[in-house]
């Protein structure tokens, strides 16, 4: 039985942070043997601070859904091999647009935006994003979510002292047309299509991507193509996933998973609870 070979890791980051949030993953993974890569997107390659300085205004405003997934395309295409993909967010949407591609020997989605197709109806989404979209607002200037915004869309749970310290770490300014593009067809996947192993991982308590959207996102590929896809859910944890204490535990799961998988093997449907 054939294992998947490939030693490399791409990090995808998502909408509203930096690629900053996986400082602790990147030497991480490089520890179990992997190359990781962590690009941040176009516009975004300045430290957090800086950026935030530079909003409302700048090129970033003008950054559109499938530029950024070209851009990770490109990079995915320049490595030596097909790498492991692992994206949040945003970055979990643009890892099964990869995935769908043919991009990667496989892909792991923390807390995934939905592709086109899977509704985003819950409450605590629309609460959470919808002032990313800017309706009536100008699309020539950036989005900056406010710290009670992080506060209920990130790190909801989280003691005051730490969710101003990860807001001044890691929050970015947005392109509203980013999130825009996120319910058009720059975000489709191909369900029915064969894919490399998918993982979709949820946390009970996040509130802009809840774990029953990211169920429903399972559930919309077909499991009958012969494609491994798995669902993990993890009780209590929000959409700061990749910063959390407990950020091990995630990141142990995926390296497991990747260790057992076989790309040989027959279908696998998996659904798990913590």
């Amino acid at each position: 039985m054939q294992t998947i070979q490939s030693k490399t890791i791409l990090f995808v980051t998502g909408a509203f942070v930096s690629n900053n949030c996986w400082d602790e993953w990147k030497p991480y993974f490089e520890s179990k043997g992997y190359t990781t890569y962590a690009p941040p997107w176009p516009y975004k390659d300045a430290p957090a601070a800086e950026l935030r300085r530079r909003h409302p205004n700048g090129p970033l405003a003008t950054l559109r859904l499938k530029q950024l997934v070209d851009h990770y395309a490109k990079f995915a295409k320049m490595l030596p091999e097909k790498p492991i993909i692992i994206g949040h967010s945003l970055g979990g949407l643009i890892t099964q647009i990869l995935i769908n591609r043919d991009l990667g020997a496989a892909g792991a989605v923390l807390h995934p935006v939905p592709p086109q197709g899977v509704f985003p109806y819950e409450f605590s989404f629309l609460k959470a994003g919808w002032k990313a979209l800017g309706l009536f607002t100008s699309t020539k200037k950036t989005y900056l979510m406010s710290l009670a915004d992080w506060q209920y869309a990130f790190t909801n749970g989280m003691s005051l002292a730490d969710q101003k310290a990860s807001y001044e770490k890691i929050t970015v300014p947005e392109s509203k047309m980013v999130a825009r593009d996120g319910l058009t067809n720059a975000a489709y996947v191909d369900f029915d299509k064969p894919h490399a192993p998918l993982l979709i991982i949820a946390g009970s308590a996040d509130h802009i991507m809840p774990a029953h959207l990211s169920r429903r996102i399972f559930n919309r590929y077909n499991k009958q193509n012969g494609s491994v896809i798995e669902y993990k859910e993890y009780p209590g944890i929000n959409h700061y996933v990749l910063g959390l204490p407990t950020w091990k535990t995630q990141a142990n799961y995926i390296l497991d998973w990747i260790a057992k998988l076989s790309i040989d093997q027959p279908l696998k449907e998996y659904i798990r609870y913590n």
